[in-house]
Parts: structure tokens; sequence; C-alpha cells
């Protein structure tokens, strides 16, 4: 069974109504980003970056996953599917995907401040006061800029080991998440689903300039042809 490897970012999501910053000139539902997704940003002002988070997370009980995301899981029938994204709701997982790595962490769990280690589940608001159980205020389990990126080393094995690399709705800017196509063995086929791809068709990567719905459709016909 032919091992496909899902690279993921904020278009895979948008369709489901969850927005991205970099839609709107920097800023990230009416904030700057690096107010909220920076360690400075929680420093200065942490209820602000808790109370947005509680937000978005928040959000994510209004929002389903949407075709693509179906489509993503529905392929685990025919192949052994990982997905790695730079996502950090949970539209993959409610859709039936079985294999998700988030490179820049989970809305739905926290992590102390004292121990980036001590991770949950979290699925209610975070208030100023909550603690791990040493103490320390918890935060949300987000990557913010400026941060080391844990699962990386795991996303750059996974990468070397595809078969099929499918990259989806990214900007390929953001690294070190945007450095995985490179990891790819030089005969892996790659797919670029995006309305305003980043990088052009070439021998190696067939580039399909639709939005995620409609370009998983053309992918999973592509597949077909080339078995």
């Amino acid at each position: 069974m032919k091992h496909i490897v899902v690279l993921t970012g904020a278009g895979m999501s948008a369709e489901s109504g969850i927005k991205t910053f970099r839609d709107a000139d920097g800023l990230w539902e009416g904030h700057d980003v690096m107010e909220v997704a920076s360690p400075e940003g929680f420093a200065r002002n942490p209820k602000l970056v808790l109370d947005f988070y509680n937000q978005r997370r928040a959000q994510l009980k209004e929002v389903e996953p949407n075709q693509a995301h179906k489509d993503l899981a529905l392929l685990e029938k025919d192949y052994k599917v990982t997905i790695v994204t730079q996502n950090v709701d949970d539209l993959h997982e409610r859709a039936g995907s079985s294999d998700v790595l988030h490179l820049h962490g989970e809305l739905r769990k926290i992590r102390s401040t004292g121990n980036e280690n001590d991770i949950k589940i979290w699925k209610e608001d975070i208030k100023i006061g909550d603690t791990c159980e040493k103490g320390y205020q918890l935060r949300p389990h987000i990557v913010w800029f400026g941060e080391a990126v844990p699962m990386i080393d795991t996303a750059i094995k996974i990468c070397y080991a595809a078969d099929i690399l499918v990259i989806i709705g990214t900007s390929m800017q953001v690294y070190p998440a945007a450095s995985l196509i490179d990891y790819v063995q030089p005969n892996t086929p790659i797919f670029y689903i995006d309305p305003k791809p980043a990088i052009t068709n070439s021998d190696k990567v067939t580039v399909i300039t639709k939005s995620a719905t409609i370009g998983l459709k053309d992918l999973v016909t592509l597949l077909k042809e080339s078995q």
C-alpha cells in the first residue's frame, strides 16, 4: 500500500469558515499577529492572548469539516495516509483521518508555562489563574512565532518515507514547515493544490490551481489514473 503524505495549511480549513491572518494584511481576526501569536505578546498581555484563543476554540464548535477533509479521510481506503498540518483546528480528525501530526499545536490542548511537555486536552476557556499541578499558568498548546517547532524532525522523517507528497492550501512561506518539500525522495511525485500556487508545474510537481474541495477531486482522479 502506497504511503501518501499530505501537508495542509490554512487554505484547507478556509472553506469551513476558519480565517487565516494572511488573508487580511497581517491581521488575524483584527489583531496584529505578533500580539496574539508570540511569547512577547503573551508576556505583555496574557489576558488578551488567552481570550483570543478562547474565541478560536469556541469557533471550532461552530464549524464542520469540509468535503476536502472528508475526501482525504476516504483516501485511507486505498492508501496509507499521513497528514502533517500547520492548522491548529481538529477538522482532519473530525472528518475521520486517523494519522494526523500538528506542526503548530492544537487549539483543544493546553500546556503549562513551566513545562512545555505538560500537555492536556482542554475544550473550554483558559483563564488567568488556571494553573498546572505545579502552580504555573496554563497557555494554549500553540507554537508561536519565535518558538521552536517540536514536531519538525518527526515531520521530516515522514516526508522522507513518502511515496507521494500532496500539498494543500499553504503559501509555502512559513518555515520550517515550508522546507518539508525538500525532504522527499528525488523520484517522489508531488501534487500541489492551491488557488494561488506559490510554485509552478515541473517534471516533479503537478500544480492543481483550485480550492481544496475542488482540487481534491482532481487529485483522486489523477491518483486512480496512475495506478
